[in-house]
């Protein structure tokens, strides 16, 4: 890479955590854009987590898409998915979770948006036949991976573990989902209404509605049983929130004194053998629900279902957490666009894709390059740490027209808050469903809404997500609240 002029801007640093407290930082996402769309980032040590060997900042659409369709060249199983670099006596662990693997060089997957180009076999910019002999962790060890697939935890077992839990949501139990979905979200919106109607008006609709929302959901889909949803909530601040106090507390310390890594092995211990234990009981007492599906199947090992549980419990619940709050902040901010909604003059589907646009639950995920390559004129080694900004592609100027003008009407809408390629989001289409449902509540029992004091945001360069969303909950003729 050329380095910058000397009179060039300096280039904005979108790795530090505590830099998303105030949403998303637009202006350093539109400098990168337009500047340095592939540059490298420092990562410097913050919070009390060590300091790393740094990474490439993605930050284009074009680009962003690119890294996550092209697999086999920006691999998720090498150094798996997460900015920071795993311990290595932990990757094997990380890497069974099927979000740190990578499809079979040899399967025919493509995009989501169905890519037509597939990528060349992997090889070396140098002519490397052997392009694992070039790989190198990003933290130079020495004895890099014998194999650059492996059987185990590897890409074979990519398309095999997301056909096992595809199987889990019928069609049927989708549908019933739904209707209770929609139960939830009228009754919590209710009581919103009616503890706005003996207070100030003023409710945190984080507290109220959406966590509990998107919590109870995500138990009702795994079949936890009600006196142990709590557990959830817990596990999810703990793996999400690690960045920010408010959320993880105080951070537990591993043996060498510094920050434990909360998705080590031993830092989920206790939530694998919650998974075996109410798997067990799943077997015993079947019910209509993808925690029995997924512990009745044959085909799955218990580590597979341990991941499984881990992936849904965290995935599951904070895509829904996430976005759910940041979509009625949107519409709370535009009210031109919420009394155009209400109206019936915008389609509800094209409102979610939108509203998941301008607020994106994902804020990064990390690849690391299989083999030399480029990007964006950038040379890229095998081994670098290549990370993908999801809340600036979905601003891309190149893409997306006026990208700060909310419009609920917008298609199409190419956003990648749900990624792309092999590893876009499994749980997409439950994800709509559930924020496709609250609007429509919202719409429906909410007349106005206004931001009555300034949102707080979570501490985190990984999670979009809100702590608090207080809200003055108006009536249509502005003097009084619905009854």
């Amino acid at each position: 890479m050329t380095p910058p002029a000397a009179d060039a801007p300096r280039i904005p640093d979108v790795f530090d955590p505590r830099g998303y407290a105030q949403g998303l930082p637009h202006s350093a996402y539109r400098l990168l854009r337009d500047r340095y769309p592939v540059v490298r980032q420092e990562e410097h040590e913050v919070l009390g987590w060590p300091a790393g060997p740094g990474f490439w900042a993605v930050t284009r659409h074009a680009d962003v898409v690119r890294v996550l369709k092209d697999f086999r060249t920006f691999s998720s199983h090498l150094g798996a998915t997460q900015i920071r670099d795993p311990d290595p006596a932990d990757l094997p662990f990380i890497r069974r979770m099927m979000l740190n693997q990578d499809p079979s060089p040899s399967s025919q997957l493509r995009s989501s948006r169905g890519d037509p180009n597939p990528t060349p076999q992997l090889r070396s910019s140098r002519g490397d036949p052997n392009p694992s002999s070039q790989l190198r962790s990003s933290r130079g060890d020495p004895n890099p991976t014998p194999q650059l697939r492996s059987s185990r935890g590897g890409p074979n077992d990519h398309g095999r573990l997301r056909r096992l839990v595809g199987r889990a949501f019928t069609r049927g139990r989708v549908d019933r989902f739904e209707a209770a979905v929609r139960d939830r979200a009228r009754g919590l919106l209710t009581a919103a209404l009616d503890t706005a109607r003996a207070g100030s008006g003023v409710v945190d609709l984080v507290t109220t509605v959406t966590d509990d929302y998107a919590l109870l959901n995500l138990a009702d889909v795994l079949g936890v049983p009600p006196g142990e949803r709590g557990l959830l909530l817990d596990w999810t601040r703990r793996v999400i929130g690690y960045q920010d106090p408010d959320e993880s507390g105080p951070p537990a310390s591993g043996p060498d004194g510094r920050p434990a890594d909360p998705r080590s092995p031993a830092m989920l211990q206790d939530m694998f053998a919650f998974a075996r234990e109410l798997a067990a009981h799943k077997r015993r007492h079947p019910g209509d629900d993808v925690l029995t599906a997924l512990a009745t199947d044959r085909e799955l090992a218990t580590p597979e279902l341990e991941m499984f549980f881990f992936l849904l419990t965290i995935a599951g619940n904070d895509t829904v957490r996430s976005a759910a709050p940041g979509g009625l902040l949107a519409l709370a901010r535009h009210p031109d666009a919420y009394r155009a909604l209400r109206a019936g003059a915008v389609a509800m589907s094209s409102c979610v894709e939108e509203l998941l646009r301008w607020h994106p639950p994902v804020l990064s995920f990390r690849r690391t390059a299989a083999c030399d390559t480029e990007l964006a004129g950038c040379r890229i080694r095998a081994g670098d740490k290549v990370v993908v900004f999801h809340g600036s592609a979905n601003y891309d100027e190149r893409v997306f027209a006026a990208p700060h003008r909310l419009d609920l009407a917008r298609t199409p809408n190419p956003h990648v808050s749900f990624g792309d390629g092999p590893h876009v989001c499994l749980g997409a289409h439950l994800a709509r469903l559930q924020l496709r449902v609250l609007y429509e509540e919202t719409r429906d029992l909410l007349p106005a809404l206004e931001l009555a004091a300034p949102p707080r945001y979570l501490v985190s360069n990984f999670i979009h997500g809100l702590k608090s969303l207080p809200l003055r909950l108006l009536p249509s003729d502005g003097d009084r609240l619905p009854g």
